[in-house]
């Protein structure tokens, strides 16, 4: 007997050495002065590293900046692995139907598919990638040397046109002779002195622009590799990230965090992926379209709609700007014909195109798209004008959750729509809709009416037959 109990005590002893139970006994009144003092000296803490914060706000925005850049190729390795994504998990779930019906007893079905997967999706971006040089370069080649052939006639034709207005002895004439004089003094001064110092200033800024380019071109180099990566191991990272987020957090908040995160997700691929499918459409609309009108520079022009049209609302004016000017430089007519074609183009694609499918992904009306794209772009740019509606959807629909919570426990309604001119909440708490209770008041008159009506018939018939009963006893 005494045996048993010391091999127990020993296992139990044992397990506590190799993996202690980390459990408190209990609220005490020393724990919770030590935990309001804690709660203190943290609150002190990070008032104090706020201060010093605001102080060094330069330099810690420099230091994330330049972090940011070193993390370059890891930000676009998710970037793209967040696009590529759903090409792989198409591929994937065929191949597994596939491999389930022809070759059961195969072992490694996930680890192929999934390399399979992985591989379709780099042959189509790099197909993508290829085709548009392919289209991009060749096309503006073409741009480049018919502007350099015909800008000079422009030029001549404008200079012809301005001296037969300036031979004119008329208030006009002289007011382009004076202009013409001024301006050819400032670039006779020009020449003579900023022309040098101009030239060595671009010739610098070019070579500062071919090593951004090369560099930003090895950062997606290693972007697409670290893509792999990501595409081949992002179960493990979605578990490794569960686990640390219950890990440090309690239940509770844990699972908020992973709702939020999932609904965030959904979000960003809805609207993202929409968007691309939207653009590619309009691109090869407007190719359709420019080329039933035989305008000049089509695929270009094409190439820069659709692919200015992933940006919201102000994607295909940004992109139809630069090329209505390419347009009327080789024609006016023509230029002024794809203004209108692209006016119509984008009331078909915000009308008919995008709803369809992009649905209601964001959740946000007009104007908070519009608030969302301002303040994007005026913070972070292209980028922050393309991801700044679904971020600003995100924070939508978080406030959203907390304001229908906060009204779940009041017991009010959370439907917009309740709180219309006729609705208002008494001194007690209680929802009154006006309008509402006028048609309840009305339908409860009805009623009442109508019981009376029939007790006033149901006495009316009792009396008849009393009458009756006592004719007959008479």
């Amino acid at each position: 007997m005494e045996n048993k109990e010391e091999k127990k005590t020993g296992e139990r002893s044992g397990y506590y050495i190799k993996r202690p139970q980390l459990k408190g006994r209990g609220p005490s009144k020393l724990r919770q002065q030590f935990r309001q003092g804690m709660a203190l000296f943290v609150v002190i803490l990070a008032c104090i590293l706020v201060y010093f914060a605001l102080l060094r706000f330069d330099d810690i925005l420099g230091m994330a900046f330049k972090i940011g850049n070193v993390l370059r190729p890891v930000i676009y390795g998710l970037a793209i692995a967040f696009l590529l994504n759903p090409i792989v998990k198409f591929v994937e779930r065929h191949l597994l139907c596939l491999f389930e019906k022809k070759m059961p007893e195969f072992k490694k079905k996930q680890e192929t598919a999934r390399g399979l997967g992985v591989l379709a999706a780099i042959f189509v971006l790099l197909a993508v990638i290829v085709a548009l040089c392919n289209m991009m370069i060749p096309e503006l080649y073409r741009s480049v040397v018919n502007m350099i052939s015909t800008v000079p006639t422009q030029l001549n034709d404008a200079i012809e046109a301005i001296t037969k207005m300036t031979s004119n002895d008329t208030t006009l004439g002289q007011v382009f002779t004076v202009v013409l004089t001024q301006a050819t003094d400032f670039i006779q001064q020009w020449l003579r002195t900023d022309l040098m110092e101009q030239a060595n200033k671009l010739m610098s800024n070019v070579t500062a622009g071919m090593i951004n380019v090369v560099s930003e071109l090895l950062n997606w180099v290693l972007g697409l590799i670290v893509s792999v990566y990501v595409l081949f191991g992002k179960e493990v990272f979605s578990k490794q990230a569960k686990k640390i987020i219950y890990a440090l957090f309690k239940p509770r908040d844990a699972n908020l965090i992973l709702h939020l995160t999932g609904k965030s997700n959904e979000i960003f691929s809805g609207f993202i992926i929409g968007k691309i499918i939207d653009s590619l459409i309009i691109g090869v609309l407007c190719f359709i379209g420019l080329s039933i009108l035989k305008m000049p520079y089509t695929l270009l022009v094409s190439v820069i709609v659709g692919v200015t049209n992933v940006i919201p609302v102000f994607g295909p004016y940004i992109g139809a700007i630069p090329s209505a000017i390419l347009i009327l430089l080789s024609n006016p007519k023509m230029g002024l014909y794809f203004i209108i074609f692209v006016l119509v183009l984008q009331q078909i694609d915000g009308n008919i195109i995008g709803p369809k499918i992009l649905g209601n992904s964001t959740g946000l009306s007009s104007f908070w798209v519009i608030v969302a794209i301002t303040l994007g772009g005026g913070l972070f740019g292209i980028v922050g004008m393309l991801l700044g509606v679904p971020t600003f959807a995100v924070i939508y629909y978080v406030v959203s959750m907390v304001i229908n919570h906060k009204l779940e426990r009041r017991k009010l309604p959370t439907m917009t729509d309740s709180y219309d001119t006729y609705s208002y909440v008494d001194d007690n708490g209680e929802y009154v809709h006006s309008k509402h209770n006028e048609v309840l008041k009305e339908q409860r008159n009805d009623g009442e009416e109508k019981e009376f009506a029939e007790e006033g018939g149901d006495a009316m018939k009792e009396r008849g037959k009393g009458e009756d009963a006592d004719s007959s006893t008479k």
